[in-house]
């Protein structure tokens, strides 16, 4: 079930994002020629006035076909459909049909993410800080959630004990950190040194406060003194504006990340090896939905704002081509020959490409194994 699921929200993803085409295309007086989820070759569809509705063989996103995409099919057109073409229409009217689409996707991630902070999802607020760690959706508490084996709080403390004095005085989850650094080793700090005096700790447990004391242990690399256990963390609460904000935020924080990882992935073989195509997105989204509604709905929020970048990049065939070409006419005053659009645009489509085949090379890596 969790795979049907998946699959029908990525499918409806695309759905609306052609749909947006369509739509602007539809009010600016283009003619739309097909509506397809997937690419050809066509397995079903059926005509509805001058528009045909399909579903493709190749699972690889979808498209709205509108008369006159390119210049060159205006020059021998019927002067009745070269009318309604939409290289004949004025630039703005162009760049509304194709913003529309990356629009869509924009406010599906926003809706999305707005719901889940307004709400107080435990499982997506989580998400969206994992997302974007900036953004602080959750609120830490002194409950003890996890406790690492084999480290001083092991012997000392249990699942669900909220912690509520360190050495003597009440404490917050950031309070209780810096309380427990403050104790030192009694030699230079090395790796795993005890410290010197105890801390003291005192819990509620079961409905009972108890009193126990442990050894912290220094840790090199976060240079600090620790006891092995994590603090529980509740969402915020957020009213509808704030909400908007901070989804506003998490959106343009995922942005600017999803550039620098792209930019990293020419640079970095590491970067890399981390890329995920249709394939590695469509397997953790299904993740996401086994996880649980909160995990799944900031996964498909997130697919859905991906979805959108990648298709404002400025090259053809993408949305961001068209839009680049139509604001280059605007300001030249005159048509931009379709072979100099190609020429600009066949070197982003080739490093797209490579981006393409190294995320799925890693995917089909990692379900071999």
């Amino acid at each position: 079930m969790s795979w049907v699921l998946t699959i029908l929200g990525i499918s409806l993803l695309v759905i609306l994002h052609e749909a947006g085409h369509f739509a602007v295309a539809k009010a600016v007086g283009m003619r739309v020629e097909r509506f397809s989820l997937f690419f050809p070759p066509k397995l079903v569809g059926f005509r509805k006035g001058e528009t045909e509705y399909m579903i493709g063989a190749i699972p690889a996103g979808g498209f709205v076909k509108i008369t006159g995409m390119s210049p060159e099919e205006t020059k021998n057109m019927d002067l009745r459909l070269a009318v309604r073409a939409y290289y004949m229409k004025e630039p703005w009217k162009r760049i509304a049909v194709i913003l529309a689409g990356p629009g869509v996707n924009l406010l599906i991630a926003f809706v999305l993410f707005w719901a889940i902070l307004f709400a107080g999802s435990v499982n997506g607020t989580y998400t969206l800080e994992q997302l974007n760690p900036s953004i602080h959706t959750r609120v830490s508490n002194t409950k003890v959630v996890a406790i690492e084996q084999h480290k001083p709080a092991a012997r000392a403390l249990r699942l669900g004990d909220r912690i509520l004095t360190v050495d003597g005085h009440p404490v917050t989850a950031s309070s209780a950190v810096k309380a427990i650094g403050a104790h030192r080793c009694s030699g230079a700090p090395t790796e795993g040194c005890r410290a010197a005096t105890p801390v003291r700790l005192t819990v509620r447990r079961s409905g009972h406060v108890v009193g126990v004391s442990v050894y912290p242990r220094y840790n090199v690399q976060l240079k600090r003194m620790l006891i092995g256990f994590d603090f529980g963390a509740t969402p915020k609460r957020y009213g509808p504006f704030a909400a908007a904000a901070t989804a506003l935020g998490e959106m343009w924080g995922i942005t600017l990340q999803t550039f620098t990882n792209i930019g990293r992935a020419f640079t970095s073989a590491k970067a890399r090896s981390e890329f995920s195509s249709i394939v590695g997105i469509t397997v953790s989204t299904q993740e996401a939905v086994t996880a649980g509604a909160g995990y799944a709905l900031v996964i498909i929020g997130f697919v859905s704002l991906a979805l959108a970048i990648v298709n404002l990049f400025p090259f053809l065939p993408l949305d961001g081509g068209h839009v680049l070409w139509s604001l280059a006419e605007k300001v030249r005053g005159r048509r931009v020959s379709l072979a100099a659009m190609w020429r600009f645009s066949s070197v982003g489509i080739v490093l797209l490409a490579f981006l393409v085949i190294n995320g799925l090379s890693n995917d089909i890596s990692r379900l071999g194994g």
